[in-house]
């Protein structure tokens, strides 16, 4: 990405710093105990492979899809990969904002201290989301010394081991059976990058055409946050409807166009983790013993957030949507293998043409009728 005068939209080494000087620190364990659940986690992370490739019927036997690493790291890990990540995604987008603001009246000095400041939102953001992520498969991945990637733009898996020791302990679980439960989930994703290899293109490109619809109008964004703001804050301009719908700062500045690309990528993220969760549930009864314990507490967790600002920020973030597509997706998985079986199912990875809608989502039985029309068995 060029720069101005030598200063980027972000400052993303100013993100990393300010993260992990916010971060919380991890739970207290010993030397030794760390060792332990490192080990343990790649070994059940070894093992949910065969687990989950059995249940999913994914990958035809006597194939092997490309190899993508699995890294066990802590929360500062997981800062360093994200960071990574969102750097190499936006950098269309960030390169046409700078671009348009480098031909501005003192472009350059707003760019040096318009990126500091982006840059401490962006860690700020971060140090709150890495205490709550367990594990997470990186699509997007640049490869570095640190964080090895997958070859030829694959993925890895990333297993965050302090949150995970930190929610097994809050939930007074059974900790090697939830260790391998959170595997048996993240194993999925990276099951499905894996075994559909235009999954991973087609989400870029959703991703990017939604970018490239953001307008770079410095001042129509900040009216749109503006506004944005005020709806969360209760504070309308006298006169306007409340017709926001309790939508989160994510949807309320988007233009028409980013939310139909919005409404596709819902649809792609609702299947992929409903997917994943009806997977873990459906392989877990079989390998981890306290499962229904774990699903009902965690279930739980999920639902009530940590605290009244966890709440809000949840909204804020969009983070509420999330968990709708959670429940949404596995409803959908569901529905769909009790009607046509597993085999039935996986036609969803044909094609770009064969995932759900949005609205199919909600009604399975459409997305049934219209892949498997009669006759096209």
């Amino acid at each position: 990405m060029t720069s101005i005068g030598g200063a980027e939209m972000v400052d993303w080494k100013l993100a990393v710093a300010t993260a992990t000087r916010l971060v919380r620190p991890g739970p207290d364990v010993s030397r030794d105990e760390a060792r332990a659940v490192v080990a343990e986690l790649r070994r059940h992370a070894k093992a949910s492979e065969e687990h989950v490739r059995a249940f999913t019927r994914m990958i035809p036997e006597g194939t092997e899809p490309q190899d993508t690493p699995v890294l066990v790291v802590d929360r500062a890990g997981w800062i360093r990969a994200n960071v990574a990540g969102f750097r190499e995604l936006l950098k269309p987008l960030l390169g046409k904002m700078q671009e348009r603001r480098g031909n501005s009246p003192g472009g350059a000095v707003i760019g040096a201290v318009g990126g500091k400041v982006t840059g401490v939102e962006v860690g700020m953001l971060l140090s709150f989301l890495s205490s709550r992520v367990l594990g997470q498969y990186e699509t997007f991945a640049p490869a570095s010394r640190d964080l090895p990637a997958g070859g030829n733009g694959g993925g890895r898996l990333l297993l965050i081991a302090p949150n995970i020791v930190q929610v097994e302990r809050e939930l007074e679980v059974d900790p090697h059976d939830f260790r391998l439960w959170v595997c048996l989930h993240e194993e999925t994703h990276r099951t499905q990058f894996t075994a559909v290899p235009w999954l991973r293109d087609h989400l870029e490109n959703e991703i990017q055409s939604f970018l490239g619809e953001t307008d770079v109008d410095p001042m129509t964004i900040l009216e749109r946050v503006r506004e944005a703001a005020q709806s969360f804050a209760g504070s309308r301009p006298e006169g306007e409807a409340d017709d926001d719908g309790g939508r989160s700062l994510v949807e309320l500045v988007q233009s028409p166009a980013q939310r139909e690309i919005l409404g596709r990528l819902t649809a792609v993220m609702s299947l992929l983790e409903g997917h994943a969760d009806y997977v873990m549930d459906g392989v877990g009864p079989q390998v981890v013993p306290s499962v229904a314990e774990i699903r009902e507490k965690f279930q739980q967790r999920r639902a009530k957030g940590a605290s009244r600002l966890d709440l809000a920020l949840r909204k804020l973030l969009g983070m509420d949507a999330k968990l709708r597509q959670y429940k949404d997706g596995e409803k959908f998985v569901r529905a769909v293998v009790d009607e046509v079986g597993m085999d039935g199912f996986n036609r969803v990875w044909t094609s770009p043409n064969t995932l759900p809608t949005k609205a199919e989502i909600a009604k399975p039985a459409d997305w049934v009728a219209r892949v498997h029309r009669k006759g096209d068995a």
